[in-house]
């Protein structure tokens, strides 16, 4: 795809990038901060084992700002012919398209395919590269001809400038668990509701007395054995449902080889046999729970796998957050809380954007008063909403 834009800023230059390889990783690194979802490594891997690509509905065009040939900002970006792997839902939007025989595919999305990370989007070093990035992805939008651009799970800055440009705000929420200083995990217990103490040291008691241990290997001392099994549990919980795993073994392998730091496998055994397996990846600060899967049904594995080893092993490390993951209301009895995420939308279409408008600002008004009712699982007021 050939593209490109001269800002209002003489000295740059925006070029829409194919294959994030044809960018320096030291300098998209730079710009991309600590996340391991932003890291060159990860959006190449997902490129080179062919998770995203043109064939699937995934077509890469990151924007790439240059100055004198220095890369001085980015954007991860993709022209998408479905909605799958954004976990922003705008089927029902697709589906309003379609009826009045209209095309909402393809459209132009800045996210991290297939992990609901919030982090930062536009990747730069000032407000004004920011709004140049934002600015240039509308005008790509008109010159495809595409339907509609979206930015998806941004954090700030990027708010500021999200804010100043004709685009709308989406609310959404996860769950997450912040860590308040604890000592170690029965400190953390301590901190919640009885009942919700209780269920938890009952679950894991019978997971004991089922044989059930646990073992948090990182991915530079993972053995080949550990991601053959933790593969086999991740497709097992696709084929559950009658699908193919978004991402493939291949994709797993390269991780472990570029970014080996940044990955924990938390794997169940049960009288010394593997049964069951989560892959996180982490940072300084947080970790990040993404994909599960089980081999044999257990009462309490799926929560003890999926996140009360997770919050151990952040308490154990040190780290400040534990992201659960998209959805799942359950996970309030964890110990996680209600965070608020973002995403901004632009369609082209005006009349569907006065009326995607209305809808957002009823569904703001809701996802509002449905965080505001959830019941706390603290015994006093839990962490901030954010």
């Amino acid at each position: 795809m050939h593209f490109e834009a001269n800002p209002s800023d003489a000295e740059a230059v925006i070029r829409v990038i194919s294959r994030i390889a044809e960018l320096p990783a030291d300098a998209w690194n730079a710009l991309a901060g600590d996340s391991p979802f932003l890291q060159h490594a990860f959006l190449h891997a997902l490129e080179a084992t062919g998770c995203v690509g043109p064939d699937i509905g995934w077509e890469p065009a990151h924007l790439a700002l240059f100055r004198n040939g220095r890369l001085d900002a980015a954007m991860p970006l993709y022209v998408k012919h479905h909605s799958w792997g954004e976990f922003v839902f705008d089927w029902s939007w697709a589906d309003a398209y379609r009826r009045q025989g209209l095309n909402y595919y393809p459209k132009l999305v800045c996210c991290v395919p297939f992990s609901p990370v919030p982090g930062p989007r536009l990747l730069a070093g000032n407000d004004a590269d920011r709004t140049m990035l934002v600015e240039t992805a509308l005008e790509l939008t008109r010159e495809l001809g595409l339907s509609s651009f979206h930015i998806l799970f941004p954090t700030a800055p990027d708010h500021a400038v999200l804010e100043a440009l004709p685009l709308m705000h989406r609310s959404g929420f996860q769950f997450h668990w912040n860590n308040a200083g604890y000592a170690d995990f029965d400190a953390f217990l301590a901190a919640l509701t009885h009942d919700k103490r209780k269920k938890i040291r009952q679950e894991r008691k019978k997971l004991a007395r089922l044989g059930v241990t646990f073992r948090w290997v990182e991915g530079r001392d993972s053995r080949d054995a550990d991601w053959d099994h933790f593969f086999r549990c991740y497709a097992d919980t696709y084929a559950r449902h009658r699908s193919e795993p978004h991402l493939n073994r291949a994709f797993f392998a390269t991780l472990r080889k570029t970014l080996p730091d940044n990955l924990v496998l938390i794997i169940a055994d049960r009288h010394g046999e593997p049964v069951a397996c989560s892959f996180c990846m982490k940072d300084g600060q947080r970790l990040y729970g993404r994909h599960w899967g089980t081999l044999e049904y257990l009462p309490g594995l799926h929560f003890e796998t999926c996140y009360q080893q997770g919050i151990e092993y952040a308490i154990t490390h040190g780290l400040q957050v534990f992201e659960g993951g998209a959805q799942g209301e359950h996970k309030l009895a964890r110990g996680l809380v209600p965070i608020a995420t973002h995403s901004w939308h632009w369609l082209e279409n005006s009349g569907f954007r006065e009326a995607v408008d209305r809808f957002l600002e009823r569904e703001t008004d809701a996802i509002v008063h449905y965080m505001d009712e959830l019941e706390a699982p603290f015994r006093h007021e839990p962490p901030s909403k954010g």
